[in-house]
């Protein structure tokens, strides 16, 4: 059975609970603690994105095409679509002469709400660049402009810097890569069907890149982490659980929709994912928080920020405190 993760309390009686499973590993890719099923397989999500991103900043884009760190990061982000996420879009676009209708994730509002207001304001419509997986896309289309690979069809699994994608999955996950699973992402790309196990070992490989055995994907990744901690506001946005603990340079963090989230840890060499079940993403914070608790870890700062940005008390409209919410996990040992 699925262990509890977080029971929400409303005039102290249990109105919802957050069921899941979690996995820490070590720098051997060998689980030390979990809850529930450490080998649970589901989708990546945008969880990926910092994987994905490896066969472009290997391959070279950022020299080719002069792009920044904030270009980087962006790759790897569910963005917000707010202005500064705007600008750096636009900036990769001049940059590698690519144009918004080559993408083919659909065209959205910005996710964040102001920004999504002042569109509406300016009777500004939907734009593909908006879409929070944009910068993902824009990266595999420089790439593939620059390897002369077809831009047409970039988005299948049969095209090839899809195959290159998948490999590097693989290798930074551990297993063969005819072992995953493919599904379709919301933003038109393959997403790949993982055990948490395999997640959280390609996370502790982002946080410690000393054991990537190809040198390429090493400096790739120094790269693409690096950006992600430079610029954590490219990667997620205002509010967002990744943007927080990416402040913290320790960690390496990427969250993916339906309630998937992967961190690595680089000082502790540990890396951990895990899965709400129910596909809720306002956990979160509460989950990293309890987690970074229960393994002692070091920054206590971030631990009370993320306290104190994702709070346990639940308000109604009005802003008056109606409930709470508490972690009721326990990671078990291996």
């Amino acid at each position: 059975m699925e262990p509890v993760l977080i029971k929400e309390y409303r005039a102290g009686i249990m109105e919802c609970s957050h069921h899941g499973h979690i996995c820490v590993v070590d720098d051997r890719g060998e689980t030390s603690a979990y809850a529930g099923d450490p080998d649970f397989v589901t989708f990546t999500r945008s969880a990926a994105k910092p994987l994905q991103a490896i066969v472009a900043i290997r391959g070279g884009i950022a020299a080719h095409y002069g792009l920044d760190d904030k270009e980087i990061a962006i790759m790897t982000a569910s963005h917000m679509a707010q202005p500064e996420h705007v600008d750096v879009l636009e900036s990769i676009m001049k940059k590698t002469g690519l144009s918004e209708s080559e993408l083919v994730c659909a065209a959205s509002y910005p996710l964040n709400e102001e920004s999504k207001e002042e569109v509406l304001r300016r009777q500004g419509g939907k734009r593909r660049l908006y879409h929070n997986c944009s910068g993902k896309h824009l990266g595999v289309l420089a790439y593939c402009k620059m390897k002369g690979y077809p831009l047409e069809g970039y988005a299948d699994p049969g095209h090839p810097v899809q195959q290159e994608i998948i490999g590097t999955v693989a290798m930074m996950c551990g297993i063969p890569a005819d072992r995953i699973e493919l599904g379709t992402d919301g933003c038109g790309f393959p997403v790949f069907a993982l055990p948490l196990s395999a997640m959280a070992a390609a996370y502790v490989k982002l946080a410690c890149p000393d054991l990537i055995a190809d040198e390429a994907v090493r400096e790739a990744v120094k790269t693409i982490v690096r950006a992600m901690n430079l610029h954590p506001e490219m990667v997620g946005g205002r509010g967002r659980v990744d943007s927080l603990v990416l402040q913290d340079g320790n960690i390496v963090a990427k969250g993916g929709f339906k309630g998937v989230y992967c961190f690595g840890l680089k000082k502790e060499r540990l890396g951990i994912a895990f899965k709400v079940l129910d596909g809720s993403e306002e956990e979160w914070g509460w989950i990293v928080e309890s987690i970074l608790e229960q393994i002692g870890y070091g920054n206590h700062s971030l631990i009370r920020e993320l306290s104190e940005s994702f709070t346990h008390d639940i308000y109604n409209d009005e802003g008056k405190k109606v409930g709470h919410a508490d972690a009721v996990f326990r990671l078990q040992s291996v």
